[in-house]
């Protein structure tokens, strides 16, 4: 079982020491490991591969963005490695022997950076990268380029040489432009006024407001503690009713779709020479760009764990 606890003394976590007799196995002979993870608004994912980028085992857990908190970012981080390790048959003495390279949404926050970084890991060394960062790195395998992550918020990166930009991403509800959580808080809003009747009430409407019995009292009080997480879970059901031509659903998906085609406009204006979409939205609104816009795009070569093990591996 993979169980890590701080020392209560110390600046650093007890570690077994682990020699070639007791950590080596045939099974995983090259003792050194590299583990990508790439911590979301929704869901943490990891790989892990061994010096060859044989990939060993995967996992996942929940949310680890910046906003819940140092403790619980780390819990979750540890969480996920747990999984991949347990899927590699891997334990806790192997921890040692693992180089990490984790992007973290909104590790860009003031302040943020050097609050993680002093977060302590059982790990061999840990490099440290924005969700965006990793993302990119994965979608052009650290070649130049951008990409545009669609998932519960929206951002945009560009990776020219030396440089670097971001676009947006500055966090929901002031930013996130045809994310996720973007299209959850407008379907709220319309549902909301059909319930009241100032708007036609919808399939999608109702299917907002069945999930509150269709009261507005719980409605807001849901609301009272959503989270981005809880108001992109409703995305999947937006883009369903889209396709089915619900009128407020369509309307809430072009809505996006002009800022992701601002999004995508304004990379290249800044010099992207390639850009591509990553983030579990991306997609599913894909079909809904203009045909030009969706000419200019490029596939990913890789995701963004993909990207995470680049940075672990120092590409």
């Amino acid at each position: 079982m993979c169980v890590v606890k701080r020392q209560k003394t110390g600046s650093r976590y007890a570690q077994n020491s682990v020699t070639d007799s007791d950590a080596g196995t045939s099974k995983h002979p090259l003792m050194q490991y590299f583990l990508g993870i790439d911590a979301g608004g929704s869901h943490s994912r990891a790989r892990l591969t061994n010096r060859d980028g044989s990939v060993l085992g995967e996992g996942i857990s929940g949310p680890a963005n910046a906003r819940i908190g140092l403790d619980s970012l780390r819990a979750v981080l540890m969480s996920v490695t747990c999984e991949a390790m347990a899927a590699a048959g891997l334990e806790k003495r192997h921890l040692p022997l693992i180089t990490a390279g984790m992007g973290i949404a909104g590790i860009s926050r003031p302040g943020m950076p050097e609050a993680v970084a002093e977060l302590e890991f059982p790990f061999h060394a840990v490099h440290l990268e924005s969700d965006a960062a990793i993302a990119n790195l994965g979608a052009h395998l650290g070649e130049d380029g951008a990409t545009l992550v669609l998932g519960t918020g929206s951002v945009g990166y560009i990776k020219v040489g030396d440089t670097t930009i971001t676009i947006g991403g500055y966090g929901f509800p002031i930013s996130d432009e045809g994310s996720g959580a973007a299209l959850g808080l407008s379907a709220m809003r319309h549902a909301l006024r059909a319930l009241d009747g100032r708007t036609k009430p919808t399939a999608l409407s109702a299917a907002v407001t069945e999930r509150f019995d269709h009261d507005t009292g719980r409605a807001i009080t849901w609301m009272d503690e959503a989270t981005p997480r809880d108001y992109a879970s409703f995305a999947p059901m937006i883009m369903d009713y889209a396709e089915k031509n619900d009128e407020i659903a369509r309307s809430i998906v072009e809505d996006a779709v002009k800022h992701v085609e601002q999004f995508i406009e304004t990379i290249f204006e800044k010099g992207a020479p390639r850009c591509a979409l990553a983030g579990g939205l991306s997609q599913r609104l894909r079909p809904w760009l203009r045909e030009r816009t969706a000419a200019k795009l490029t596939d990913a070569k890789g995701d963004s764990r993909d990207g995470a093990l680049i940075l672990a591996r120092g590409e």
